[in-house]
């Protein structure tokens, strides 16, 4: 009896990549290509690779061939060239279990908190507060020691402070770090409070990582949408489908799960569904709950596009929701955000009474600009020049 056939996932990055450029699933990028096959180098790189327990001292570095750590990757360059991409297939592929793919951000959020609460542990018990950045790199690559982080920026002074001591401490304990970013390791952090601190932690950086350009010539995501629908009216099973066609190919396949945003004042917004720079909404989800604008900033600085579905007209009764549809449409607007939705209204009618019908039509103004083809190529435009964030 013959087997069913099966479908084979391509061995390397540099092989699927390949073929989905013979498919015209993808344009052919060479930039793309390199990097996917320095990629592949690394997972070769990585097989028979395991940290070191306990730190492991001078005699174990010197008798185990597994001591050193391969340098990771630090995949640059502007926006839209396939960078997320290509580590997330990368992700997919390399054989290792303990590994970790996240949004740098994030990363950095929790290592905060966890931060705070391990220095507050250490108090309370008369132990030194030193201990604890030792103790959340144990627990870091004792959990995951592949470390992929999409978006390595640095804005903050207080992620720039604690940097060089935990990356040094992670590094010591075998970790390796593949990373996406916009922003060249040179110039991390650049014109940032008291950055002459900040430098150390980009020459370890530099030591730890192979740095690899990806700037080919084309933004691969402009285009994908002009002269496409970005509004559907109705919200009806056609619409889903197409929502569900501009997320797969928004995020280039990348997995969708949950994302925990970090929102100004220490909380937490957790995002139900998001693939890569793409995340996909039930209008209840954003009108329904007690978000302010803190939660849509988070939202739009995030998220490259925003898919929302099922948007309704909303009555007079409904202000605490029209004020919610209002701050959203304007961070997103201000952000350069693609917003994509299914309603069961064009946007002039999705508030045509009540006591912010009249506010609402400067945001029924700007979902309408937010369709045109001249303002999705602009946004697109001004993202792939800026280098700098």
């Amino acid at each position: 009896m013959q087997a069913p056939e099966q479908n084979i996932r391509p061995a390397t990055v540099a092989d699927d990549l390949r073929a989905r450029f013979k498919s015209a699933a993808l344009i052919a990028d060479q930039a793309q290509l390199a990097a996917a096959e320095r990629l592949d180098a690394l997972a070769a790189r990585l097989v028979d690779y395991e940290p070191q327990k306990n730190g492991g001292g001078f005699l174990s570095r010197l008798f185990d061939k597994k001591a050193d750590a391969p340098k990771g990757l630090y995949l640059w360059g502007p926006v839209g060239r396939g960078k997320s991409m290509l580590m997330d297939m990368f992700f997919a592929r390399v054989a290792v279990r303990q590994k970790r793919r996240v949004h740098f951000h994030e990363f950095m959020a929790a290592a905060h908190r966890r931060l705070f609460e391990l220095r507050r542990a250490s108090s309370e018990s008369g132990g030194p507060k030193s201990d604890a950045l030792d103790r959340l790199a144990d627990e870091i690559v004792a959990q995951h020691w592949l470390i992929c982080f999409d978006e390595f920026q640095v804005f903050d002074i207080a992620d720039a402070m604690v940097l060089g001591r935990l990356f040094t401490a992670l590094f010591a304990r075998g970790a390796v770090v593949v990373a996406t970013s916009n922003t060249e390791p040179a110039r991390l952090y650049e014109g940032g409070l008291q950055r002459q601190l900040f430098l150390p932690f980009i020459d370890l950086l530099q030591q730890r990582v192979e740095t690899v350009a990806v700037a080919g010539p084309m933004d691969h995501r402009q285009g994908r949408l002009m002269g496409r629908r970005v509004w559907w009216n109705p919200a009806d099973g056609t619409a889903e489908r197409a929502l569900a066609r501009y997320f797969g190919e928004l995020s280039d396949g990348a997995p969708s799960g949950s994302v925990a945003l970090s929102v100004a004042g220490g909380r937490e917004l957790v995002v139900k569904r998001a693939a890569g720079r793409v995340a996909w909404f039930q209008a209840e989800e954003l009108l329904d709950r007690p978000l302010g604008a803190q939660d849509f900033l988070a939202i739009a600085e995030r998220f490259d596009a925003v898919l929302v579905s099922g948007l309704k007209p909303l009555r007079a009764a409904q202000r605490n929701e029209v004020r919610r549809l209002i701050l959203l449409v304007d961070a997103l607007y201000e952000a350069g955000t693609v917003l994509i939705a299914s309603a069961d209204a064009d946007p002039d009618g999705l508030v045509a009474e009540g006591p912010h019908a009249v506010e609402f039509q400067r945001t029924a103004s700007r979902l309408a600009e937010m369709q045109a083809d001249s303002w999705l190529a602009a946004r697109w435009a001004l993202a792939s020049n800026d280098t700098s964030l």
